[in-house]
């Protein structure tokens, strides 16, 4: 080592987690300074990069976990997750179950239209979040890094994307989990139940009694639903949502993730 030069460790990030660094280290290498006593994964996280987006790791090739300590001069190699992302199911369970932060409403919706158990408040602060996600095993989607840096959450995940469709299509890509259109409450993630038209036109306007005769209820909350004005637009995200679940899992590997900038 030369004397009055300070040891570093060189780290390779993949190019689908450069999004999480500050502009001016977006760069295929960076170089930290060595101290001999951060881990792994304190050296990845330093970076921007939260652990639960962090794939396999390696030093100089050979596999390490968050908790290894690298040597000065070692060259560090950190890939994104793989997809799609396999998720400890609990007994009985053949998907995923998820709990939303309160900046991702619309998409809570919309996996629960397709069938997906998704819990969601708009009113919930982050330590709550990580107390319900460990407690009932839901995976935690945020777009909040900080959250995804709380040592005692016990799965979580980033959702790229601005738009809806987008956030949308990452979570599919990234789980490609089982999916059961039109069996869950969008407004409370209820089960859906068929109803006869007699139990409930009292909840129903005059002109939808008259033009549709199919209706389902939400077995907790009591929502009624019918194919309305936006029925052909919600049939278009569970087709275009089934098509990607099912190239993702006949593939057995996931297209390019939505990229942020």
């Amino acid at each position: 080592m030369l004397i009055g030069v300070e040891p570093e460790i060189s780290i390779r990030v993949a190019g689908e987690l450069l999004m999480f660094l500050p502009a001016a280290r977006r760069v295929a290498v960076n170089r930290v300074p060595f101290d001999g006593t951060s881990t792994l994964g304190h050296l990845v996280e330093s970076l921007g990069v939260p652990l639960p987006e962090a794939g396999p790791m390696t030093i100089e090739g050979a596999a390490a976990d968050p908790s290894t300590r690298p040597e000065a001069g070692d060259e560090v190699h950190v890939a994104a997750v793989p997809r799609p992302q396999p998720v400890p199911l609990e007994p009985g369970r053949d998907a995923p179950s998820f709990l939303l932060d309160v900046h991702l409403g619309t998409l809570a919706r919309r996996m629960r239209l397709l069938g997906l158990d998704t819990a969601y408040h708009n009113d919930m602060d982050d330590p709550a979040l990580v107390v319900q996600a460990n407690a009932e095993r839901r995976v935690l989607l945020t777009q909040d890094r900080g959250l995804l840096r709380r040592r005692a959450l016990w799965f979580g995940a980033y959702v790229r994307g601005s738009r809806p469709d987008d956030q949308l299509r990452d979570l599919l890509d990234r789980f490609a989990p089982v999916l059961r259109p039109w069996t869950r409450c969008t407004a409370c993630n209820g089960t859906l139940v068929p109803a006869d038209k007699h139990e409930v036109e009292g909840a129903l306007r005059a002109g939808t009694r008259r033009t549709y005769d199919v209706y389902g209820r939400c077995a907790d909350c009591g929502q009624v639903y019918w194919r309305g004005a936006h029925g052909d637009r919600l049939e278009e995200i569970v087709r275009e949502s089934t098509r990607l679940v099912e190239s993702v899992r006949g593939s057995g590997h996931s297209r390019a993730a939505v990229s942020e900038t």
